[in-house]
């Protein structure tokens, strides 16, 4: 089956609509122009049959005074100026008078009785046909039995001439629809072109799996937004593909070390008879610190690829009671004092989202101060949450890096981790809107934190996923 490409419907189309207008239009021409034609001779003609009527009762006149050759004596022409009129006299008798011009028509009996008729005036109307042609006749009486007058006048004249206006019109009509369909075609085609160039990509795409096509995008039509959200989407997908690559590949850096050690480990349990006792008890400290570690990161990494795929729908929260419980379970993990600050508000969030990014919060903070005496403060009012330590700070040049994925300081890459937990947290920052932020404390300490979007007017605020209101 061949496929009708778009250009083609949308030209198929325009011309068929321009040829319904036209049909209608020309139709109600045509009947209109039909109407007044008909209405004008009818009433051309009922008038000369009025003003007939009129001079035979105000004069006396014999069926001479119309066919006399005297042009001072014959009232015909007074009377009848109209085109295509036929006049005819019948005498006392009955009988035809003279020549009827321009066509003779038969008399019948109903034509013959108003011959000998008295009352001057007195007439019938009727159409008649011959030779094809089809007459409207009226036949007046000239009264006191001196004859009768008739008049006839042609139709097929009128429906000649609309018959040639039926003509015109439809062969106006065709010329219109060519026109309108050549009009379509060129209208069409400047439609689709940036469609057709559309779908070309598309198909490129999908055959060769490239993201980095250029997009034409011109004009701020529909067509034009179509082509900007599609460069944006192929944006997008290049640079989740990029993230994707260098996931796999920062994920395969990070486990290639500890899967190293434990190979190594495993290759010296071999020989675990032969070892002393304390190196026994340091090689399986070894092992269970390299597996705790292990499945960290692979947490980390499922997470964090669980939140690239998230589709947990925001919900109303109470900002304040998810703060408590954040903490109270790092209390208890992390064995440090939390404080926690939170004005009473209500957010729509992702719950399990935001309780991850506030717990690797607390993680990040109790780790990199572990001896810290004082309590790490947890900071909440709707649009900006923080926590805030008293450890050893961010170095100025780490302070835009901490949030990528598996970046680690020199300083601390001695420590624990994956490198992920911020990551994380800046994922959720921008699902909701938000930014992450990070900066160094005053006398000390770290404050790392994100935003739920920005201050709107009014009496809350609203941005994206997250919104703020008084609770």
């Amino acid at each position: 089956m061949t496929r009708r490409s778009l250009r083609t419907t949308v030209a198929l189309a325009f011309a068929c609509l321009v040829a319904l207008a036209t049909a209608v239009v020309g139709g109600l021409s045509y009947e209109t122009a039909a109407g007044m034609v008909r209405a004008d001779e009818e009433s051309v003609f009922a008038g000369v049959v009025n003003d007939l009527q009129i001079q035979v009762r105000q004069g006396r006149f014999t069926a001479e005074d119309f066919t006399t050759d005297n042009p001072r004596q014959n009232v015909l022409p007074k009377l009848l100026d109209a085109t295509r009129i036929t006049i005819q006299v019948l005498g006392p008798e009955g009988t035809p008078v003279g020549d009827g011009r321009p066509v003779p028509l038969p008399f019948d009996r109903a034509d013959r009785v108003l011959a000998p008729e008295q009352r001057a005036g007195a007439g019938n109307q009727r159409e008649v046909a011959l030779g094809g042609s089809r007459y409207r006749t009226a036949t007046v009486a000239l009264g006191d039995g001196r004859g009768a007058i008739r008049i006839a006048q042609r139709l097929s004249d009128t429906q000649t001439l609309l018959s040639q206006l039926r003509q015109y019109i439809m062969l106006l009509a065709g010329a219109v629809v060519v026109i309108a369909a050549a009009a379509g075609w060129w209208l069409a085609r400047r439609i689709t072109h940036r469609l057709t160039r559309l779908a070309a990509i598309t198909a490129e795409v999908a055959s060769t799996g490239k993201l980095d096509l250029v997009v034409p995008v011109t004009g701020d039509d529909e067509i034009g937004r179509l082509g900007h959200s599609f460069h944006d989407m192929l944006g997008r997908l290049g640079r989740a593909r990029q993230d994707q690559q260098r996931l796999v590949q920062d994920a395969g850096h990070e486990l290639r070390t500890p899967l190293t050690s434990l190979r190594t480990n495993i290759a010296i349990l071999r020989r675990f008879g032969e070892l002393p006792p304390e190196t026994r008890a340091d090689l399986l400290d070894d092992l269970n610190q390299e597996a705790r570690e292990l499945t960290h990161l692979v947490n980390e990494l499922v997470q964090l690829a669980a939140y690239d795929r998230d589709d947990e729908e925001p919900v109303d929260l109470q900002l304040a009671e998810l703060a408590e419980h954040a903490a109270a379970t790092a209390r208890r993990r992390t064995q440090r004092d939390i404080l926690v600050h939170a004005i009473p508000v209500v957010v729509t969030a992702r719950r399990a989202a935001l309780q991850r990014a506030i717990s690797n919060l607390l993680d990040n903070a109790a780790k990199f101060d572990p001896d810290g005496t004082q309590p790490i403060e947890l900071i909440a009012d709707g649009s900006r949450i923080e926590v805030r330590d008293r450890g050893p700070g961010i170095e100025e040049d780490d302070l835009e890096r901490v949030f990528d994925r598996f970046y680690r300081a020199v300083a601390t890459r001695a420590l624990p981790g994956s490198g992920l937990g911020l990551a994380i947290v800046k994922d959720v920052a921008l699902r909701h809107s938000g930014t992450p932020f990070a900066a160094n404390r005053p006398n000390g300490g770290a404050i790392v934190g994100f935003t739920l979007g920005e201050r709107g007017g009014g009496d809350g605020w609203c941005a994206g996923s997250g919104r703020y209101r008084p609770g």
